[in-house]
Parts: C-alpha cells; structure tokens; sequence
C-alpha cells in the first residue's frame, strides 16, 4: 500500500505534465493562428471585412444657390423627395405588381406599363418617379404601398419664376447647368464629387457616414450677382408692356453701372419660366441681349461725334453742311429725313443727320473711324459669363467699299448687341473709359469663405474727359424740346441719350425692308451725375417704330422708377431748366397759333361768316389739320387717321377709342398732338394701375434711315 501512493503520484503529475503540453501547444497554435490573422494576413482580412460592411458612396453635393446683388435667392436648391420601389420586398409583403403600378400610375402621372414592368423584376431598386412635389409625396405616403420608398434629392427651385430666367438659364433633373449661368458657372455651383466610406446592414442600405454629418462639405459653391432684382421686375415689366402695346417680335432692356460696369438688369422678352423650361419654345429661352446683333443705326452717332472731336477734326461749333437732305455717295443717295442746310455737331444729334454724321465720319477716314469704333467696344464680345455671347460685326477697313464707310458712322453696314451698346455708351457717361462689364460679384464656398470677388477694371480709355462731357452735353437735346426722344426725358433729372429707328436688312432682295423695322433708345440718367445706362431694343414693331416714341418711353419709366428704388435725388437745376424749356416751347407754339388764327381771320373774314351761316365747317391752312373722328376705332386705325394728317397721338389704355381731345373737326397746327383715351369693348374705363401713356406720331423721331439706289 506503501508503493501504491508513490506511483499514483508520479502518474499524476505525468497526466498534468501531458496536460499542460497539450495546453501550451494549443496556446501557441492559438498564438500562432492569432499573428497569422491580426498581423501576416492582417491588411488582406482587413479589405476582406471592409467590402462586407463598408460602402464607398459618391458624394454628390447639393448644388450652390445664386443671389441677387442685395442677397435675395434667385436660384435654391431645396431637397424633395423621390420615389423608389424594392420590387423583391413587394413580392414579399404580399403586394400585386399590377395593382400598385395602377395607383402610382394615378398618383404620379407615370406610363402604367413601364412602371408594371419595373415593379415586377427581381430587382432590389428601381426608380418610379424623381423629384416630385409635397404634395404628390404625402399622396403616396398616405396610400402605404409595400414596396414603396422615398429618398430625398435635391431640386433645383427658381423662387422668382421668369425673373432673370435668359440670366440664371436652368438645370435638368441631375442637377446639370444646361443654359444660361446655370451652364456657364455649372463646375463651381455642383462642386466636386467625393467618394466618401459608410456602414451599411446585410441588406446593403447605408445606416451611418461621419461624412454625411457635415453639411457644408457636401455643397457647391454660392455666387452673388451684381443684378438688383427690383430693377430687373421693373426692366422686364415695362419691357412686357412695351413690345405687347406696339406688337413687336420681340425686345431687350439692359441697365448698367457706367462707373463700375456692374450690370443691374438684363431683360429679354419673350421669357420663360426656368421652373418648367420645356413649357416654352426654344425661342422664348434666348438671351437676346448678347445673342441677338442687329444694325444699331442712329444710336452710333454720338460716337462717331466723339471721336471727330477727339481726334480734332471737327470742332464743337463748326457747321455742317448736310447738303438739304440728300447726299450722293458712288451710286447711291443717302437721305436724312428731315431736310437742313448747316447743322452743329450737337444739332446733328439732336435732329438725327444721317449726312451729317456720314460727313464727321468722313473727316476721321475710314482707318480712324474703324479704330475709333473697336475702341469703344464694337466687334468683340464684352466677356460677360453668358453662353453664346455674339461679337458684333465690324469688317476690317480695306473691306470698306465707298458706301461703308459713309453709311457706318450712322450705324448701318455694321452689328451690335445690347449689351454692347449699354457698354459703349458707359464710356461718355463715365468721363471717357472703357469699363469691363461685370455680372458674377462674388463666389463664396460652402462655409461662406470667398473664393473669387470681382473689381471694377478699366479696358482702357477711348476718349478725353473733356470730350466725353462735351458729347453728353450734347445728348441732353435729344430728350428736349424738338429733339427726337421727348418721351424719354424723366422729370426731374436731365437725361442724355440718343434715339435709333434702322431698317432691317431684307436678305431676300439683297436690302433693306420697307416694313421691318427695329426701335432702340440708349442713354444715361441723371446726366450731370450718371447713375445708370439704360439700353432699349424693340425689335420689330407693327403700331409705330420711330425710336423715340417706342423705345424712349420704356427708357422713362424704367429709369424714373430704378432711380427712386436707388434712392437719387432730382436735380433742381435738372428739373428747372426742364420746365423752363417746356414753357418756352408752350409759348412758342401757342403764338404762332394765334399769329395763324389772326390771319386766317383778317383774310377770310366775311368768307368765312357767310360759310358760318351756311353750314360750311371751316377749312385748316397750309400748316394745319383738322382733327377727325376717332372714337370707336382701335389704336392702330386711329394712328393711321392721324399720320395722314401729319398729327402726333398721345395713347391712354386698351381696346377702343372712348373719348378724344380736341374735339373732331378742330382746326390745329400740324404736329399737335391729339390725347386719346381707348378703353375695352366690353368694359369700362381702364384701371388707373393699368392705363399706359405713350406718344405716338410721325414727328417724334426724323432719324429714320434711308439710303436710295
């Protein structure tokens, strides 16, 4: 018994020795297998694990938003919801393919048999309808349809409808820039897309990102325009108002800071609503003030005045002969309207010489007058970050024929754009320089650090302070008493600017056409002070085309009420020497009516009472016109009774004649004018809100190109 307890236990610590072999082989097999997993096949087991759990997304920003100059939206993105269906889950549920794509079809306005066909694949995802509104959302949500999901996406939303539309453009449903700003500036406002990790369940749906977190790294960038969203309502609404009252094809209203070159509004119409681009023609969605060229006719007048005078081969007070309103030139004859013997460089702004200006052009030669016109801007785009922009046409001068070179210094054989224009017209307004257009104001990021602002920046300087004063003096005559832009003079301020009516070339017949024409009016206002440059095209109006009565008027209002929402005072002396130049003109006109009356009375007297008690209505005299009837016509037949007899008309409202004065039958010096107030056939008179004031009458503006073979 004594041997037993000795061996046991010697048996006892083998089988622990065994054991504790056995345990220390399995530690280091535990061991050995552990660095084999955490540290030799680390990194492979690692992506191994990564590609079970996590997702590489893309990242796609939400689409930068563009602000107004005062920080007003014009453009947002705001996120909708988007609905999807999990076909394989709907099967699952227990839900009918062909009955759920009958409500959605409903719901969503969406073809039945494609959403049927989607709806009843094996597929885990499958978009039904994208970007719908929240409406619509809470309409599906509400019918609770297995399968059905939403995901929210982010949709581009234009809060102030066709306000800027030809501007901002506008963006597909992927969140494209396609016209406009939308398209030019389209890298920065989407910004980058950065693939970015999350974990996602054993479904594959992502459940967390540390990086969709930050909502200022998932955004492009924000740009801040130098537009004013008053004035560009106030610029597209008169613009409206205008090229529907004459029937015109169409229209374009720039304003422009002639200081800095910032511009406050850019108007086109027709328009559009850039919330539903494909509701318009393709037409409708031009931006026609740097697209569009057209010949700009008188409007180039004063830059070929400046200059002459710039250059020194006219003086300010040297008389031009203007060859009483006909001119050969090789085998063709210009004409000027309205016929004069000598005229002054201003004079001839003011009535509008075309042999006047062709004669000023002449003194500069064609080389000067072709430098003289690249200088101010003419024949290259101005850079404005707008798609499509045009350049012009202004032909080399050795491909001048002897014609050209005449007919160029008064704006014909030669295009231009709107913005051009307003562009050029900055250069007299701001004592001489050539200022860089700008549009975009600043770009900030998505934490508002700014990226890029603009500055003012001189191109470089065309002409002399002093002439540059000297022209714009001169322009004020336009929009005075006899001038060719009554209509556009604002009461309070002195306005300087020039009328333009050219006809449009006719590329059938290789000329000119008779009956096409194009109305513009560009200036500055107030013109000791220039605040603001205001270009007006009408392209193609049917009542009247002279530019003075069609374009001058929308260069008023636009100008007076941009002016009060800027806060400029009226120029006393401005509005002074306005009203005394209006009461001398009052006068004038009121004594050589008596002065007619007197002598139609002393040498007609006992005539006339015999005709008196006979019925006989007495007749007008070589100067003068009987008013006639008017009343019950519309506002084309009433313009056309009045041009036969050499009278102007001042039109109030819509619809159909009402009411006139003076009376028909009344005798009054041709050129007066006959105020006529129209009204609906079927209502009263208009509302006060919606009645529109605007001249009409052959006199108004004699700039009226002509060139004769």
């Amino acid at each position: 018994m004594k041997n037993l307890a000795p061996r046991r236990r010697r048996w006892m610590r083998a089988r622990i020795g065994v054991l504790a072999l056995l345990l220390l082989g399995g530690a280091g097999a535990v061991g050995h297998r552990a660095w084999e997993l955490q540290v030799d096949r680390a990194p492979a087991l690692r992506e191994m694990a990564e590609e079970q759990y996590l997702r590489r997304i893309r990242l796609a920003p939400k689409r930068g938003s563009i602000y107004d100059r005062h920080g007003a939206e014009l453009a947002v993105s705001v996120d909708v919801d988007s609905v999807w269906a999990n076909p394989r889950e709907l099967r699952r549920e227990g839900g009918d393919p062909r009955a759920v794509a009958a409500q959605l079809a409903q719901l969503l306005s969406v073809d039945r048999e494609r959403i049927e066909a989607r709806l009843s694949s094996d597929r885990y995802f499958v978009w039904i309808k994208r970007r719908i509104s929240p409406r619509l959302a809470a309409e599906v949500r509400r019918r609770e349809l297995p399968g059905v999901h939403f995901d929210p996406e982010p949709r581009r939303f234009y809060p102030n409808g066709p306000l800027a539309s030809h501007v901002l453009g506008f963006a597909n449903i992927d969140g494209e820039g396609i016209e406009g700003l939308e398209l030019a500036l389209d890298e920065r406002l989407r910004g980058s897309v950065r693939a970015v990790p999350a974990i996602r369940d054993r479904r594959g749906r992502v459940v967390f990102s540390q990086q969709l977190l930050d909502d200022r790294a998932a955004q492009g960038d924000d740009v801040m325009l130098t537009l004013d969203r008053t004035i560009q309502r106030i610029a597209e609404r008169e613009l409206a108002l205008a090229v529907q009252t004459f029937e015109a094809r169409a229209g374009s209203v720039v304003v422009m800071d002639p200081h800095s070159g910032e511009m406050l509004a850019i108007a086109n119409y027709p328009t559009f609503d850039p919330n539903q681009p494909g509701a318009s023609p393709a037409s409708h969605r031009r931006n026609r003030a740097v697209t569009d060229r057209f010949e700009p006719g008188s409007t180039v007048k004063p830059f070929t005045v400046a200059a002459a005078l710039a250059a020194g081969t006219i003086g300010p007070e040297q008389l031009i002969d203007c060859m009483n309103g006909a001119m050969e030139v090789d085998e063709y004859t210009i004409h000027d309207t309205t016929p004069h013997d000598h005229l002054t460089p201003a004079q001839i702004l003011a009535l509008s010489s075309n042999i006047g200006a062709a004669k000023i052009g002449g003194t500069l030669g064609r080389r000067g007058l072709y430098r003289a016109f690249r200088r101010f801007g003419f024949g290259e785009a101005t850079g404005l970050p707008l798609p499509g922009e045009a350049d012009g046409i202004l032909r080399h001068f050795e491909r001048w024929y002897e014609m050209d070179a005449a007919t160029i210094a008064f704006g014909q054989g030669m295009s231009v754009t709107s913005v051009q224009l307003a562009s050029a017209m900055s250069v007299l307004a701001n004592g001489g320089k050539l200022v860089e257009p700008i549009l975009v104001r600043r770009v900030t990021d998505g934490s508002g650090h700014v990226i890029d602002e603009a500055a003012p920046r001189v191109r470089r300087r065309v002409v002399p302070e002093r002439v540059a004063r000297l022209v714009a003096d001169m322009l004020t005559a336009v929009t005075g008493p006899g001038g060719t832009a009554e209509e556009a003079a604002i009461d309070g301020y002195l306005v300087a600017g020039k009328t333009g009516t050219a006809q449009k070339a006719d590329y059938v017949t290789g000329g000119y056409s008779d009956d096409r024409w194009l109305a513009s009016f560009v200036g500055f206002v107030p013109a000791d002070h220039p605040r603001l440059v205001i270009s007006v095209v009408i392209d193609e109006p049917v009542i009247a085309h002279y530019g003075g009565v069609v374009a001058g008027p929308v260069f008023r209002r636009v100008g007076e009420q941009a002016l009060r929402h800027l806060g400029v005072p009226a120029s006393d002396g401005g509005d002074a020497l306005a009203r005394q130049q209006r009461e001398h003109e009052r006068r004038r006109r009121l004594a050589r009516r008596l002065e007619r009356a007197q002598r139609r009375a002393e040498a007609a007297s006992g005539a006339a009472a015999r005709d008196a008690v006979a019925g006989v209505a007495p007749q007008p005299g070589e100067d003068e016109a009987s008013v006639p009837e008017l009343r019950g016509k519309t506002a084309r037949a009433a313009l056309a009774a009045l041009r036969e007899r050499g009278l102007r008309m001042v039109l109030e409202g819509s619809g159909l004649v009402r009411s006139q004065r003076p009376e028909p039958g009344t005798i009054v010096p041709r050129g007066e004018r006959v105020r006529v107030e129209l009204s609906p056939a079927s209502e009263g008179p208009p509302a006060p809100e919606r009645a529109t004031t605007l001249a009409l009458g052959p006199m108004a503006e004699p700039s009226s190109t002509e060139v004769a073979r």
